[in-house]
């Protein structure tokens, strides 16, 4: 089997990754739905509404997660997610049955987006930790990137096909088959062989684990980093969820169709950087840094862009790097982490990365709505490249290393210790060796 797809040798993955593909295209045919509702039914192009939509999706990600990643390693991962997908379910189908009927109004979108938000803070912590019990730890930061890959497969189709249906037969349509796309999970949940899962040890119940999550990871200043990265790029770059429903509608004049094809255009670029992140063995922290410098400059590059058609060319790199980004960040995270803190971990991780959307996202929309649509994306874009550049700074000062670029050789980026720091490794190996002589 190629090594961009090993995991799918195991059973229990690739129950996991059909089921996953199905839901993940309901999914994202709901975003698309979502923001068309709120831009063009429920309000008259208000920037603000949508984005108040989307941090109202993505608060309950910042609020609950430390709760969320206790439950995830305390409780049964399959048990906790065949929960929160049903919860999930059921508020896509609310949501579809207000609009069929008519009775839809921009406070229920508000409610409804705040209720699947609650369910998906829940969820997350225990789906990004269940990959490791599905799949052995050489095989960890390759279901990482398949499931990347699969989650942006589903981008290429969702969004379009959201986009075709809005156009012949409404938004509510589409909130109920994202309802019915539930079923994908929950089959797969219960159709597993328990047998071959390797369920991480479980801390025993007592106070203090929230605060124990905390030190661990105040203890590491390389995952708080990739923390402080993702959270500040998912927060202001992250948001095209919106951002290209503004650009789409007000920049170009586009309509719902057009709008639905730019999520599976930036989707190619996306599912490329997954493929090629399922390849790679184990991720490295310069890998997360050089991928927020890339979304930067390509992020600010498509923002400039002239015509619809140029921009939505752009999108393509800003899915490899933006994809590359996340998948780097979220294996180099969970591969370094004590299993039986990984849920709590990984619950800190997705309260950064997702839960500065409620504060992002806001504020994208006023931008937009104060300084023009182009600013949306163009604020995130520089953003994120004085992000990487003071996360690079950080890591060449802290661990005395030196940059070098060279066009005719590879690898071409080229890291090393300084010759400082290469005599001071050679005495404290000197040193050592002395010792254990004496010894």
């Amino acid at each position: 089997m190629s090594p961009t797809f090993r995991a799918f040798r195991l059973f229990n993955y690739r129950v996991w990754a059909a089921g996953a593909l199905v839901s993940n295209i309901g999914t994202w045919m709901q975003r698309v739905a979502q923001d068309w509702l709120v831009l063009t039914v429920l309000t008259d192009h208000s920037a603000v509404a949508v984005g108040i939509t989307t941090g109202l999706q993505f608060a309950p990600m910042l609020v609950l997660a430390p709760v969320a990643g206790v439950l995830a390693d305390r409780m049964p991962k399959r048990r906790l997610m065949l929960m929160t997908q049903t919860a999930m379910g059921v508020v896509g189908l609310v949501l579809g049955l207000l609009v069929v009927t008519g009775a839809a109004q921009l406070w229920h979108a508000y409610a409804l987006a705040l209720a699947l938000g609650i369910a998906a803070a829940v969820d997350a912590p225990a789906r990004q930790a269940f990959v490791s019990e599905m799949v052995p730890r050489e095989d960890l930061s390759n279901a990482v990137g398949l499931n990347s890959a699969s989650f942006h497969a589903a981008r290429i189709v969702g969004p379009g096909l959201a986009g075709l249906l809005i156009a012949w037969v409404g938004t509510g349509p589409v909130f109920l088959i994202n309802a019915a796309t539930f079923a994908g999970t929950l089959f797969s949940l219960t159709h597993m062989r328990a047998a071959e899962l390797t369920p991480a040890p479980r801390p025993e119940r007592s106070k203090g684990q929230l605060r124990e999550g905390l030190r661990y990871v105040r203890g590491r200043p390389d995952i708080l980093l990739i923390m402080a990265v993702v959270g500040l790029v998912g927060t202001f770059g992250l948001n095209f969820q919106m951002t290209t429903a503004i650009m789409a509608t007000a920049q170009f004049g586009k309509g719902s169709g057009e709008y639905g094809l730019l999520g599976s255009i930036m989707a190619i670029g996306s599912l490329g950087g997954a493929l090629l992140a399922a390849r790679r063995e184990r991720p490295r922290l310069r890998l997360v840094v050089g991928a927020a410098f890339a979304f930067g400059v390509f992020a600010s590059v498509a923002a400039l862009m002239p015509t619809y058609q140029l921009f939505a060319l752009a999108l393509i790199p800003v899915g490899l790097s933006s994809l590359t980004l996340m998948t780097s960040a979220n294996a180099t995270v969970q591969l370094s982490v004590a299993p039986e803190m990984r849920g709590r971990v990984m619950a800190l991780y997705m309260a950064i990365f997702m839960g500065g959307t409620p504060i992002g996202a806001p504020i994208i929309g006023w931008v937009g709505g104060a300084f023009g649509p182009r600013w949306t994306i163009l604020v995130g874009g520089l953003i994120s490249l004085v992000t990487a550049l003071v996360a690079l700074a950080y890591v060449l000062r802290t661990r005395r290393l030196r940059l070098r670029y060279r066009l005719r050789e590879t690898p071409h980026l080229l890291v090393t210790t300084t010759p400082r720091e290469r005599a001071r490794l050679a005495m404290r190996a000197e040193q050592e060796a002395d010792t254990r002589s004496a010894a």
